[in-house]
Parts: C-alpha cells; structure tokens; sequence
C-alpha cells in the first residue's frame, strides 16, 4: 500500500515527522514500511488488518497511536450518513451472502473535465493517473478510505419508464466482457457481474474492474455511482481466474466492512457535485443484513497474562484512547465496543495485542521457560512403541499413510485434495493399496516363500469419535499365499503382550485390522524400553537401467513354483534382483511356467554379452532336471 506523508498530513494540526521517523514509528507499531521514495511509503499490510488499513485514513489511526497525535478530523467519527431515496434507479443482487450491500445512486447535469490540482497532486503522490474528475473522485475515495467506487454514465443504460436499472448476478458460461482498458475477458462461469438491469449488458466485474460499456468520457451528462461491499472469496477467484489484479480487487478480498459503503457514496458524492457540480437525486441501497461490530470484555490481568507485563488500567485506557476505540471502564474490566472497520478485533486476546504493540513492544520483559523438574508420563507412548518392536522383530515394516480418504463418515467442509473429502474411518483401504504398489514397484526378494509384510499404526475417524487402530499386511511374492500367515502373526503378538486386550478380527489372510480404542495402552508400556533403533535390511538402489530376460519351462505335474524359483535364483547368480511369475498352465500332465527375470548392476550397464551366457547356463540347468524343459 503505498502512503503520502502529505496526504497522511491532512489528518493532524501538528505536524508530522520527516519521512524516515515516520516509517520508523510506523514500522514499531503497526506494519512493515517495505521502502520510502521520496515522500511516498510503501506499507507492508497484513490481511490481519488489511479490512481497515489499506487506506490512509487507517494508517493515519496508526499514526496517530504510534506517535500518540491526535487526529485532525475522521471521517468515519461520525454516523452512518442517510441519503434521499429514489425509484429512479432499481437495485437488485442475486446472493445477499456474495453481495453483502449495494448502493447506487443517480446524479444529474455533471461537467466532466480536468481535476483540481491538489486532487491531482494526491493521486500523483502515490503512482495514480489522473482521468478525469468524476474517476478521480472515486479513486480518491478509495485510497483515502478503502472503499472502491465505480461510476457509470447513465445515458448509456438502459431507461424504462424513466428508471435505471442496476442488477448483480451470476456470468453465463462463455459469457464476455470488454474492460475499461480494451481487454476482452471471457468470465468463468458463476463469476459475479455488475450488469444493465434492462438490456443484461455487462458493466463491470464486480469488485475487480469496470467495462467499456458505460464509460464516463467528457460528454456525460448524467453519472450512476455504485459503492458496494462484495464477499471477499468470490472477488480473489475471479481475480485469479481472470489474471486480473486491481487496487478494488485487493480491498474487497480482505473482507472490507459493509458499514463503509454509505461513508464512501458520501464521499463520493460530495467529491463530485463539488467539483463537476451535478444534483443528486437520490440513492438506492440493498443492504438485506445489517453488521453489528461486536463488544468484548477484557481485563487488566487478561492483557497482562497474554503479554507478560504489569501494565495498570491507565496504561490499558491510554493505549484504546490513542487507537480512537470506544469503551467502558469497571475497575480493571474493559467493555469495549470495536470500531465497525477493525474485523480483526473479535476476541480478548486482539485486544491484548492492540495494547502491546501500541505500548511498544520493547516493554514486554523476555521470562525463561519454566524448568520441567517432573519427567512426562510416556506410558501409552511405550505402550504403542512394544507393539511396534514385536511386528518388527516378526519381519514387519512400519508404513504412515494420509488421513484423508474417498470415503468415510466425516467429510471435510474445505477438502485439500477433491479426490479425498472424508477422513478415513478405517486403515484398511490404505493397507491394500500400499501392497499393491509394494508388490508391482518394490524389489522382490527372492525364496519359496518371499513375502511383504506391513504395518499402520493410526487413528482413524468414525461417527462415534477417534481413536487408533492397527492394520497388518500380508502379500506373498514367491509360493502360495497362506491365510494363517496372519493368524500366526497375530497370535504371537497377543503372546508377546499378554492381558492387552487385543481383539481377533476376522480377516482374508491378506489384511488384518484391529481397533485399540479399548487397549489398556498404559499398561502394556508399563516398564518397557523401546528399541532405539529397529534394525532392517538395507540395499543401495542401482544408478543403472535394468534389463530383463523371459523364461518358461514345462514341468512335471504336480511341481510347486517355488521349487523352479528357486532353481532359477541359484543358477543366475548375483545379478538377478526381481523375478515374477507371469503365466502358468498345465497341459497333457505337465505344468508349464514362465517367468520374467530382472537383471541389474551396481557397477555398469548390462549387455548381452553378460547376460547371454548366463541364461544358457540357466536354461542347460532346467533342462538336466529330470521332467524339465525349456520352451
């Protein structure tokens, strides 16, 4: 946000501090001041406070607090301005959620032409370019008090029965619109949109920018001004969508207070019938659910516990007297009514903070840590930690998958992936799925009866609550997958954990999930020393490409894979990593097998000079074996 020291000048009797103090002060108190040109600062604001103080009216309230100054005049002091109605110019919005207040008024007979100097100079001050004194009037508007404007000339809507009409709806799909800057945008659909109540021709993309089809050029005569408060989320989608970043679009999307609209068309109003002249006929405003600031409490010791300090009552006053915020004292309790622009003030502890920082932050005293003189209760922790130590010692790896899920009983109002709106409600589905990955990516180990075997210790969410859960996976690589592979598994760990309580689940001999939300955790770590280390096998992957050879032998009936696995790993030596049976059938009393042999070094790339001979090795072996035969 950039910031004239001359234009925050306007606002104090006394005056400022050269600009260097003054970014300085600013800097202390309320934002980061990024960099100063000349008389110009360009201010840091954080969308914490950016609802107010993407003004200059609002960081002179910060100045004003920081240097303890008092403000020349507010602006936004006084009541709520009331203006004349109309039945001239008809306002309808389509959401009340997305088109929080809407105000339209008619002016008539203005001279649109050059600005005033000091308009002009304001607007230089800070990079703006001066356009004529009705858009002048607007962009002052909004930079001196956040509220962005727009006017449109009236003899280029359309008039029935002598009535304008303003609508705000939704854009069709494949909907157009071409900008004050010549730009044709094509609107995703469902993007919100100023448009002709008559003829549904677009004026404007709601709170981002205005269009060419009613532009206020020299020969107006007759001007539409709309200031309204548009929902924040929908404005910064349809700037992303659009690519289209303006100085209305940052405001709206830091959720400005509907309570500035009817200060800002006062503003706006006055600006432009004093310098274009102009009647103004009257206003009509949409305004379907009135916001009311809300009123907190805090005390004098709550604002100390927060901060660490020993400020008094006076101290606590002082620093709301200094930020213009309105309140009443009892003691040391503070009733404080927000001012309706502060939305980031809605509990105590901002309150706590608006003292600390108006203070100075160099008065809050550093305090050590508390010294933890008694040693934490890890029970449960060594409790989780013997399970784990007796699947690991039972070949099992350990394995942590996301919470989220494609189906399950609690969904998530605001998902991170669309594809995963539930938190999962059971460690079963991630289980199969890790197998299966493990089983098509990872290195296959080699034997009759090589096999993954993996474990999830995890919470999962059901509609009665949380709690952990523990799933077991078995996939056999080589041999015949066994189902009571898991119920040995299972067993050992109730015999390893005995009075534990663990459940037998029914299970397909491939997953295995057992709840522990009725697990006596603490006992089971009671007296128990975790492995610091688990202990697993460990291969470097090789940094050369694979090659890959395929085998099939017909076999005697009745011969299990594994014995031919077996016979193959022996034979290939060192250089065969993976080996997977892709094709089985039986014939005329024979079984024939074949399989798929990765081959890989970890020195070189292979050729077929290494591997030719040893498959004709492999296959002179198979075919001594008595009943054995290579296709």
């Amino acid at each position: 946000m950039k910031i004239s020291r001359a234009w925050l000048q306007k606002y104090f009797d006394a005056p400022l501090p050269e600009v260097e103090a003054l970014a300085d002060a600013i800097t202390f108190h309320a934002f980061e001041v990024e960099e100063i040109e000349g008389e110009m600062l360009d201010i840091k604001v954080l969308p914490d406070r950016a609802s107010y103080a993407l003004s200059h009216r609002g960081v002179a309230v910060e100045v004003a607090a920081a240097l303890n100054l008092k403000l020349k005049d507010d602006p936004l002091a006084t009541p709520p301005p009331e203006f004349p109605s109309t039945e001239e110019v008809a306002v309808e919005v389509c959401d009340p959620a997305l088109i929080q207040r809407f105000t339209a008024a008619l002016v008539r007979g203005v001279k649109v032409g050059s600005s005033p100097d000091w308009l002009r100079e304001a607007l230089e001050s800070v990079g703006q370019r001066s356009i004529n004194n009705v858009v002048d009037a607007t962009n002052y508007v909004m930079l001196n008090l956040g509220q962005p404007a727009h006017a449109f000339d009236a003899g280029k809507l359309g008039n029935k029965d002598g009535k304008y009409a303003v609508t705000v709806r939704k854009a069709y799909e494949g909907e157009k619109i071409t900008t004050l800057t010549n730009d044709e945008y094509v609107l995703p659909e469902g993007t919100l949109l100023v448009v002709d109540g008559h003829t549904d021709a677009a004026l404007g993309i709601a709170g981002v920018k205005g269009g060419k089809a009613a532009e206020v050029t020299d020969v107006t005569t007759d001007i539409v001004i709309e200031v309204a408060n548009f929902e924040g989320t929908s404005v910064r989608r349809a700037s992303q969508a659009l690519k289209l970043w303006t100085d209305a679009s940052l405001r709206f999307q830091n959720r400005l207070a509907p309570g500035l609209v009817a200060y800002g068309m006062r503003d706006v109003l006055g600006l432009i019938t004093e310098m274009a002249g102009g009647e103004v006929v009257g206003v009509a405003d949409v305004y379907p659910k009135p916001e009311t600031p809300p009123l907190l409490t805090a005390t004098v010791e709550r604002i100390n516990r927060v901060l660490g300090t020993t400020y008094t009552a006076a101290d606590v006053a002082g620093a709301l007297d200094r930020l213009a915020i309105a309140y009443q004292e009892e003691g040391e309790i503070f009733h404080v009514q927000t001012p309706f622009v502060r939305r980031d003030l809605t509990q105590a502890e901002d309150l706590a903070e608006e003292v600390g920082r108006v203070l100075g932050y160099e008065h809050l005293i550093g305090k050590e840590l508390p010294v933890i003189t008694e040693t934490p209760d890890q029970t449960i922790y060594r409790g989780l930690e013997r399970i784990k130590d007796v699947l690991v010692d039972r070949g099992y790896v350990e394995l942590s998958t996301q919470s989220f899920a494609e189906t399950g009983d609690i969904m998530l109002a605001n998902p991170l992936q669309m594809d995963r709106p539930w938190l999962r409600a059971t460690l079963t589905d991630n289980m199969r799925d890790a197998l299966a990955r493990a089983k098509r990516e990872a290195p296959r180990v080699l034997g009759p009866e090589s096999s993954l075997k993996l474990f999830e210790l995890g919470t999962v969410f059901t509609k009665t609550g949380e709690h952990l859960s523990l799933v077991l996976g078995y996939e056999a690589l080589t041999g015949k997958a066994s189902k009571t592979m898991l119920d040995d598994d299972l067993m050992a760990l109730r015999d390893a954990i005995p009075g534990a309580g663990l459940a037998e689940p029914a299970h397909d001999g491939q997953v295995a999930e057992l709840s522990l939300a009725d697990v006596d955790l603490e006992s089971v770590g009671v007296g128990y020393e975790p492995s610091l280390i688990r202990l697993g096998s460990f291969q470097p992957f090789s940094i050369y490409p694979f090659a890959l050879r395929d085998i099939a032998v017909w076999t005697p009936e009745g011969t299990v894979e594994s014995e031919v696995a077996l016979l193959i790993q022996k034979e290939a030596g060192e250089l065969l990593v993976r080996m997977d049976l892709f094709d089985r059938f039986d014939k005329d009393g024979r079984t024939s097998y074949a399989f798929r042999l990765v081959f890989q070094s970890n020195e070189r790339t292979l050729s077929d000079a290494d591997l030719d001979p040893t498959m004709a090795h492999v296959t002179e072996v198979l075919n001594a074996k008595e009943g054995f035969e290579v296709r």
